[in-house]
């Protein structure tokens, strides 16, 4: 296995800081588990966002590419053309065929 020793680890840094101040939060407020559980939810999606932005950063700027892994895009369906006339749920008013 090859590590890569300069990746920021984002997401449990930032569950630690939402942890804090979350905990700062929910003393004063005297609701400390809500505080905490606010701490991590916002800690966890700030940690999540740093992490997706890094990760599509270092791509852009790696044209060539190792072959990993990518978030979205490589669908096998085609998104284009429904063969079915718009049974796919979309806003097209059609309820399928009687």
């Amino acid at each position: 296995m090859s590590e890569q020793p300069n990746k920021a680890a984002f997401l449990p840094l930032f569950i630690g800081a939402g942890i804090a101040v979350g905990a700062g939060l929910g003393a004063a407020t005297d609701n400390l588990a809500l505080g905490l559980a606010v701490g991590v939810a916002v800690g966890a999606g700030l940690g999540g966002i740093a992490t997706f932005s890094r990760t599509k950063r270092d791509r852009k700027s790696d044209p060539g590419g190792d072959g990993g892994a990518s978030f979205g895009g490589g669908s096998s369906r085609d998104n284009d053309s429904d063969a079915d006339g718009g049974g796919d749920g979309g806003g097209d008013g059609g309820g399928g065929g009687d």
